[in-house]
């Protein structure tokens, strides 16, 4: 799939950021948000208040890398208008201006209501955890169960991609993106199991946006090969090649 001209969302944020600047090296490279970021073209629109700022954005772009969005301890209101809202907006806008595929960010707290029970629980909070053979293991078809109206919200976005791939032809993959931190490094036991490198955050995009163009819908986990993991990574192995390059193990942990 041609990748001329790439739009990156959030590119203000951290993984966004990281994104848009790699694949500056190669493709023409512009930015939305709501805030301007310098080298860049930007266009400076919230999302979440409408699809007609959003469109004069999209004209000859190919590629959608959407890494915007509400997170953390923040009020309902606010998840729904940038990850439900502001999700809609940017698909739609997408289809009307011929998008080919949209690069979407979900979160693998989507199955973090696991750890509430055992033998996950142990897993991320005890350090003399000794990992099964075969390892724990939640996949890509396990019931999803999400603790907050953040991860609520972003299941909302794997959703819409099925249906706007199904439904308009577009292709949509999902990333379920795990911990990455500004400093690179695991903050601690818990995130250790869910960590992921910048290296590998970008390995996973670069994957998904060169993927082939029949791939019209995927979701995938994306992690870094942790002695503690437990989000299925042989999904996204067979389905684009990544294979992660770092492990928290690396950090001690």
């Amino acid at each position: 799939m041609k990748n001329s001209k790439i739009l990156v969302t959030g590119m203000s944020g951290l993984i966004g950021g990281l994104a848009g600047r790699q694949f500056a090296e190669n493709y023409d490279v512009s930015a939305l948000g709501r805030s301007n970021v310098e080298g860049f073209t930007t266009s400076i629109v919230d999302i979440g208040d409408g699809i007609d700022n959003i469109l004069p954005a999209l004209d000859g772009v190919e590629t959608v890398i959407h890494m915007a969005g509400s997170r953390g301890d923040v009020p309902a209101e606010t998840h729904i208008k940038a990850n439900v809202t502001g999700a809609y907006n940017l698909f739609e806008a997408c289809r009307i201006a011929g998008v080919k595929r949209i690069v979407a960010a979900s979160t693998g707290a989507v199955i973090a209501g696991y750890e509430k029970d055992e033998p996950f629980k142990s897993l991320v909070h005890d350090p003399g955890f000794e990992m099964p053979s075969p390892r724990l293991n939640i996949t890509i078809d396990s019931p999803v169960r999400p603790r907050n109206m953040y991860s609520v919200s972003k299941m909302f976005t794997e959703n819409l991609g099925r249906m706007y791939s199904e439904q308009h032809d577009m292709s949509i993959i999902c990333i379920r993106v795990g911990k990455v931190e500004i400093d690179d490094v695991p903050l601690n036991a818990r995130n250790a199991s869910v960590w992921c490198s910048h290296r590998d955050i970008l390995q996973m995009i670069d994957k998904a946006v060169h993927a082939p163009a029949d791939l019209k819908y995927a979701v995938v986990f994306a992690c870094s090969d942790n002695p503690t993991r437990y989000r299925d990574l042989e999904h996204a192995k067979n389905l684009l090649g990544f294979v992660p390059q770092d492990s928290a193990a690396n950090h001690g942990f």
